[in-house]
């Protein structure tokens, strides 16, 4: 597969990453090219600011999560037919996973897409070190080739000219020069950026002035030219179908299954409801997908307006988001939670993570939930973050005993108790420690994971869809 593509790199966080690779996908949009977004790292946010720019669904690219191996394909699965394709780096270029080398990092991303790097440099608090930052990132990593510089938050044409000065000893170009802006600026809170979906006309205006900066301050033709550089790669892209293929036989066609024309009633799609709006906006792509692909009807359903289930639901899929910001209204739902809690109790398949975790508890800081686990989540202090690496304690309707993934935390929250009488998980990494709750058909854990690293999760939990 050959699409251009640029991996959008810094220093450090807080470098304007953010701002520069939705600025250039929404500028290149504009010209009316087909951009592909994508973001480094299992961050859901960022992807919302990028389908907001371009159109299309923001994609994750997670050597840990997936495996070095499916970054490349699933890659091509998201840029597949598009004129560009945009990636959005996670933390300073070189940053991985903690003690694991460059696993995880940009930079590992990058050589595996044979991709060139331009990095943004926050350039508000210097003048001619400039260039020694850049030689420094540039010479670190030979495999690692960085084609520009865009500098940000510039404070006047004096200070570019310096820094421009600076960087023609440097031998990388400058591509682009950013101002200050306050439009562009995106507001945070206890997790990071706010999301889009809870932003409405906000969001759509501040990703209208990145584009404007971006197309104003950079020099796109050059950065277009840059990315058609980047040559093709090898093999193809990841497939939902492939990925599934059963090891012995074909399952009927999904008309088949529509129809019911192998003369069984089970074999027909099964819906299978996912959370989305406002409060629960963190699910990667891939996992509607492979559901899809697994003979599934996917349909979205609002916890925060829709009173009722989609009809016909005979499984459910709630991920992350922010249950805590909108527990009023999530606990005003009272129609829907008690629909939730019937499904769940009567064995029907539930797929949790997170967020998804805390709206089956009985309560948020004393606000009531669904009340499918015996346990109550409150808002603290402490942030828990990093990644994991987990194996299922007992069967449940996601995996067998035994299976190992890879996962990722992100919470402000505290649960008691933390895990049932059956865990969800076995955390092996970085510390021993069980968690989460299989009960049922339920199986609810604060472990953010990516099925495409592991399929056969949509395969069995369809399948208990199917037949429950």
């Amino acid at each position: 597969m050959s699409v251009p593509r640029l991996v959008i790199a810094a220093p450090s966080s807080g470098s304007g990453k953010t701002t520069v690779a939705t600025g250039l996908m929404a500028a290149f949009a504009a010209r009316g090219l087909a951009v592909s977004p994508h973001k480094v790292g299992p961050d859901y946010i960022d992807p919302g600011y990028h389908a907001l720019a371009t159109g299309r669904v923001g994609r994750n690219l997670d050597a840990y999560l997936c495996g070095p191996e499916l970054v490349a394909p699933l890659f091509a699965h998201g840029a597949q037919g598009c004129d560009l394709a945009v990636v959005e780096g996670v933390m300073g270029l070189y940053d991985g996973a903690a003690g694991q080398g460059e696993l995880a990092s940009t930079a590992q991303v990058a050589k595996l897409l044979r991709a060139p790097v331009v990095l943004v440099v926050d350039a508000s608090s210097q003048s001619r070190s400039v260039a020694a930052l850049v030689h420094g990132f540039a010479s670190w990593d030979t495999g690692v080739r960085i084609g520009g510089v865009i500098l940000n938050k510039v404070g006047s044409d004096r200070h570019e000219a310096l820094l421009r000065e600076a960087l023609e000893e440097s031998g990388v170009p400058v591509l682009g020069v950013l101002r200050r802006a306050a439009q562009v600026e995106t507001p945070s809170r206890h997790l990071g950026l706010v999301p889009v979906a809870e932003r409405g006309a906000a969001a759509v205006a501040a990703v209208a002035a990145m584009g404007a900066q971006v197309s104003a301050g950079c020099d796109l033709d050059a950065l277009m030219g840059l990315a058609r550089g980047a040559g093709a790669l090898p093999g193809g892209g990841w497939s939902p179908a492939e990925a599934l293929s059963p090891p012995s036989h074909d399952p009927p066609s999904r008309s088949a299954e529509r129809r019911g024309d192998d003369g069984n009633a089970a074999r027909r799609r099964p819906v299978i409801a996912i959370a989305g709006g406002p409060a629960f906006t963190f699910s990667y792509a891939e996992h509607a997908e492979l559901l899809d692909a697994a003979g599934a009807e996917v349909v979205t359903f609002d916890p925060l307006r829709d009173e009722r289930l989609p009809d016909g639901t005979r499984g459910l899929v709630i991920g992350g988001g922010f249950p805590e910001v909108y527990a009023g209204e999530l606990g005003a739902n009272e129609s829907l939670r008690k629909e939730i809690a019937e499904l769940a109790l009567g064995g029907a398949p539930v797929a949790a993570e997170c967020a998804g975790l805390l709206y089956l508890c009985r309560e948020i800081d004393g606000t009531p939930m669904c009340g499918v686990l015996d346990a109550s989540a409150r808002m603290s202090e402490r942030l828990t973050l990093g990644y994991r690496d987990a194996v299922a304690v007992g069967d449940s309707v996601l995996a067998v005993a035994g299976t190992r993934m890879r996962g990722h935390e992100f919470h402000r929250t505290v649960l008691e108790p933390g895990a049932g009488p059956a865990p969800a998980w076995g955390i092996v990494a970085p510390a021993r420690r069980v968690e989460g709750f299989v009960q049922q058909g339920v199986h609810a854990s604060y472990l953010h994971t990516h099925w495409a690293s592991e399929p056969g999760v949509a395969r069995r939990f369809t399948e208990r869809c199917r037949t429950s």
